[in-house]
């Protein structure tokens, strides 16, 4: 093994150009490919600017060009030469009109053959990616998305900056103030049977920081969630957070579409026009079943409710009898786009959704073919058509149950149909606001109200006269930023009077003992003279996913966690010993098995 002492990098691999030639030269990196062709040799050498190709010849030097005889894939190279023009033009990569011819060459580590090829693109299942991430980290895709990553990250702490925001650190070890997702627990040492949380966000840190006078407030954070996986969440993820004085809705949506325009315009060269579009999320949902809805095709839900809740099909009319409805979408011309069998599979598509499943008719120009349509009157079916716009070789498909089911279901199917039809075109973004929440959604399985945000979210001021009469009529002063039907972000102006806030505890049902326990350092906070102030919260990587145009959200961590939340790299979680147990008067369950 040789070192580097002597030698000090004077070009990254990928930044060598024209300009350069004549120029003596030390690159450092990887060896991407070798190629021995007679007298002479090439080498693809690689960092993470890019790749530069080595030529070596035994009349510019035979102790280098007989070195690299020994040189493999993935061997670690410094190399001195003399930038010159390449007889052969490579316009796959920036470095492709010139090469280094080299007249010193160090091994400075050699490498055994990796498990996983070092390319772009590459097929390799994610459970051996993931378990040899330092290597797949070396491929050039990945590593894009990092330095994106990063460049976002910059243009945040800049943008936030210059708009009189200061970025404050809070804390990790935090209080558990269960009422949301499950918290990870951290025992004490120190304080024997008693456990910090790790923060599910730092929101009650950042409204006491408004309290405290701090005025604008930003930090790139941390947070941490006990709960199930899906391909856009991690255990553990990261957040552009904020918090402002003085504002109401209008006030952080403005600001915060000029970050996302700032965003757009320096990582993909796209203006964005701001203001953004709003959409109430009552229309949200009643059009495409969903309060983070992609509007860049059309497919939208219709309601005949009132047309079948007479009607002769038990599941429609009981549907509607029993407080639901029977919603639809038109497929056009998907009557000769989907077989039986690819209707029935969409119907096992929705049942993921807790859908009972999927009645669909195929209009006709004279007779229809359907799975319900002998249950109506010719009437109702032609009343069901109109609704829906129907036209021969159109595909209608319907969902009747309770409201939450039905907009679940077909608001996933839209996605699912779009994307099968290819109706969404690539390249493209859609970026709007969803308004107008409701403060609260009832939990069946705990017979109480339950904060659709958090429960720090203000009421909007006219239907505060709710809360006790009908709190679920009441709608809150939130916000979240959508695109492409994926939440970028979301937020909301809080609550800052100490007594607002305790009846809001208390429309929750939560007692002033169990309020003052659980959240008292907030509620003595708010006593002492508080701003009106409001914020949002980004996902880092979810927006690092959506610029970089990745359907996976573990391509934009450096190390993530896969569905059960271990790291196969490290193999965390993992044992500890007894001795640290010990010192934490932890004892396992003799259920749980090694």
């Amino acid at each position: 093994m040789e070192t580097i002492k002597g030698f000090k990098r004077t070009h990254r691999c990928g930044e060598l150009s024209e300009n350069n030639i004549g120029q003596e030269v030390i690159v450092m990196g990887w060896t991407q490919t070798y190629r021995q062709l007679g007298a002479l040799t090439f080498i693809d050498l690689r960092d993470i600017s890019g790749i530069v190709q080595l030529s070596f010849s035994e009349d510019i030097s035979k102790e280098a060009f007989d070195k690299a005889q020994k040189v493999r894939n993935e061997y670690v190279l410094a190399a001195k030469g003399t930038v010159v023009m390449r007889s052969a033009v490579n316009d796959k990569i920036k470095t492709g009109k010139i090469e280094i011819q080299v007249t010193e060459l160090r091994i400075l580590d050699e490498a055994q053959t990796p498990p996983i090829a070092i390319e772009e693109n590459s097929n390799v299942k994610d459970e051996v990616r993931l378990k040899y991430r330092y290597l797949d980290l070396r491929r050039p895709d990945v590593q894009k998305n990092l330095i994106t990553r990063h460049k976002i990250a910059q243009i945040a702490r800049a943008f936030y900056s210059e708009n009189n925001f200061l970025e404050i650190e809070t804390p990790m070890l935090t209080k558990s103030t269960p009422e949301g997702a499950r918290d990870y627990l951290v025992p004490s040492r120190v304080h024997p049977g008693k456990f910090y949380a790790l923060p599910q966000s730092p929101q009650l840190y950042k409204q006491l920081l408004m309290v405290a006078g701090m005025d604008r407030y930003f930090q790139i954070v941390k947070c941490f969630r006990d709960e199930d996986l899906r391909a856009d969440r991690q255990p553990e993820f990261t957040q552009i957070d904020l918090e402002m004085s003085f504002v109401e809705e209008d006030d952080v949506m403005s600001v915060n579409e000029k970050f996302i325009k700032k965003l757009f315009k320096e990582i993909r060269g796209i203006d964005i026009e701001i203001p953004l579009r709003r959409i109430p999320w009552k229309t949200a949902m009643e059009k495409y079943g969903s309060d983070k809805p992609d509007t860049r095709f059309d497919l939208l839900l219709q309601d005949i409710s009132d047309i079948v809740k007479n009607c002769g099909f038990k599941v429609f009319s009981g549907a509607v009898e029993s407080g639901g409805s029977v919603r639809g979408i038109n497929i056009k011309g998907g009557g000769e786009k989907f077989s039986r069998k690819e209707i029935d599979a969409l119907g096992e598509f929705i049942k993921s959704y807790r859908a009972k499943g999927l009645a669909w008719l195929n209009v006709g120009e004279t007779e229809h073919r359907s799975s319900f349509a002998k249950f109506l009157t010719e009437d109702e079916v032609n009343a069901i058509i109109n609704a829906m716009d129907g036209k021969p070789g159109d595909l209608l498909v319907f969902v009747a149950d309770k409201n939450s089911v039905v907009f679940d279901s077909l608001g996933a199917l839209r996605v699912h149909v779009a994307k099968k039809l290819g109706l969404i075109k690539d390249g493209t973004y859609d970026l709007l606001w969803v308004t107008e929440f409701p403060l609260l959604e009832f939990n069946e399985d705990e017979n109480r109200f339950q904060a659709m945000h958090h429960p720090f979210t203000a009421p909007m001021d006219e239907d505060i006269q709710y809360l006790d009469s009908d709190p679920g009529r009441v709608r809150a002063k939130a916000y979240d930023i959508v695109i492409n039907g994926c939440e970028a972000g979301g937020g909301s102006i809080r609550i800052y009077n100490s007594a607002l806030q305790q009846k809001m505890f208390e429309t929750l049902g939560f007692s002033d003992e169990d309020a003052w326990e659980r959240f008292g350092f907030l509620l003595e906070g708010l006593k002492y003279g508080t701003p009106p102030h409001g914020g949002m919260a980004y996902g880092l990587d979810r927006l690092v996913m959506l610029l970089t145009g990745c359907d996976n959200i573990k391509d934009v961590i450096a190390f993530p966690k896969v569905q059960n939340a271990s790291e196969l790299m490290s193999n965390a979680p993992d044992v500890v010993e007894q001795k640290q147990l010990d010192e934490l008067f932890l004892k396992l369950s003799e259920d749980i098995k090694e």
